[in-house]
């Protein structure tokens, strides 16, 4: 029996596991449902539409820069699974919202004024909720695995969020926006369910220290006492940039879909499938390479092979738009056009180098911490992690102000990859130092 199969029988991590595959479907199909019903019914702009998809993805993402130190503070000073369980509670609040908000997009009512305000408030909501639940799905792994079973525990988490994301985007894309409405709402109910599974995890000082409700007090001191030790310090940076590309990556998918490619919405969320499937892909890959061990061997040609299939990608979009159609396609008519094989490779290329790149600098935060401040390291993680893409938010919506085209964006995520690498190789030194001094240490 492989650890992969042992894990997922056993209820120390099974029910995390399947809440946390309730939790990303349900981001995923409402955030999707959202973007392609505004970009495709209600905006006709190509800019309108870049700069829609870059506010939506910001907003979600800002949560995680404000909050995450408060965020890291209650995982590792209050019990996760309580924490899990109050949070998949509001979950069902938060969608009710949103799901408010799609009805009254679907029947017409006061679009502007109301509707997409309010898609967008529960949007933030929904980021306000992934960022209380983003430390403890990745903290709680090794207070309920064996050593030897974190990585293999990483790695599923990671896939499972991806399949997840899969089955949310491909159903965001099929089924009409008044069902998506309905489907939030019911996942979200039986999320809730299933995470009362999750088996206590309390603190694991001895006696919890008082909360710092300053929230921007609390994260400056955070990151500064997190970036001691230079493995965790090399992991985040690099975490940061690789979500800073997959954000201008994300932002883009949509708008190039529907104006590039000249593709229906099911084919912008076939685009989003690939993604998610190719970084599933990547994060049980790496695993098998590395044979359990948590190394960023991997990580620098892994991001290198990432930046060559977004050129890749950049230079079919280029031919693509030479020649694209005259009207829209949809997923057959797609499929049969040329050079859309050529398109989905270098995308399911980008996906799977990204996924091999990205899991085991998870796994080194969650590892190299003291098991009490796992938490607060991935929350120190994501504060970083979300400045920098909501930066790479900004720089799309500033691109698209200035008439850069979403096509010639693609670019500046290729350039990124390289410094992504540059960090990557940084972080594999660090570990192999680490490792030298402490081999020294015990002869």
């Amino acid at each position: 029996m492989t650890t992969t199969t042992h894990l997922l029988r056993k209820r120390r991590f099974l029910p995390l596991f399947v809440t946390q595959l309730f939790n990303a479907f349900n981001d995923n199909l409402y955030k999707n449902a959202m973007v392609l019903f505004v970009v495709y019914q209600v905006y006709n702009s190509p800019s309108s539409e870049g700069t829609f998809s870059a506010v939506a993805s910001g907003l979600f993402i800002l949560p995680f820069f404000l909050l995450s130190a408060l965020a890291g503070q209650l995982a590792d000073m209050r019990d996760k699974a309580k924490i899990i369980r109050t949070v998949k509670a509001c979950e069902i609040v938060l969608m009710l919202i949103g799901a408010t908000g799609l009805y009254l997009a679907w029947k017409g009512i006061a679009v502007e004024a109301i509707a997409i305000p309010l898609l967008l408030l529960a949007l933030f909501l929904t980021g306000v909720q992934s960022t209380f639940l983003g430390p403890i799905k990745y903290a709680i792994l090794p207070q309920h695995l064996k050593k030897n079973e974190v990585l293999a525990g990483t790695g599923l988490v990671e896939a499972g969020t991806y399949i997840a994301i899969l089955a949310g985007t491909i159903l965001a894309g099929w089924i009409a926006v008044e069902y998506a409405a309905i489907g939030i709402i019911v996942t979200a109910i039986i999320g809730y369910f299933v995470s009362r599974q999750v088996p206590d995890a309390p603190p694991q000082e001895g006696h919890p220290e008082k909360l710092d409700w300053n929230i921007f007090r609390a994260s400056v001191h955070l990151v500064r006492e997190t970036m001691h030790n230079r493995e965790v310090y090399y992991a985040i940076l690099a975490i940061s940039f690789f979500w800073t590309i997959g954000a201008v990556l994300f932002i883009q998918f949509v708008p190039l879909a529907k104006n590039v490619i000249m593709a229906e919405p099911a084919v912008a969320s076939l685009f989003l499938v690939v993604f998610s499937v190719g970084v599933a892909i990547g994060s049980v890959a790496i695993n098998a390479l590395l044979k359990g061990k948590v190394s960023a061997r991997y990580s620098p040609i892994s991001v290198i092979f990432m930046g060559v299939f977004v050129v890749a990608f950049y230079f079919v979009s280029v031919l693509w738009g030479a020649d694209k159609p005259t009207e829209m396609l949809g997923v057959t008519e797609f499929l049969a056009w040329p050079m859309a094989s050529f398109l989905l490779l270098s995308l399911l290329g980008i996906a799977v180098s990204g996924g091999m790149f990205v899991v085991p600098l998870y796994a080194f935060l969650t590892t190299r911490a003291a098991p009490e401040h796992a938490a607060r390291t991935i929350a120190a993680n994501n504060i970083v992690n979300s400045g920098a893409m909501v930066v790479g938010s900004l720089a799309a919506m500033g691109l698209n102000m200035a008439g850069i085209s979403i096509t010639e964006q693609l670019l500046m995520s290729a350039f990124m990859c390289l410094f992504s690498a540059w960090l990557g190789r940084r972080l594999y030194k660090a570990e192999l130092d680490a490792a030298a001094a402490a081999e020294a240490e015990a002869n």
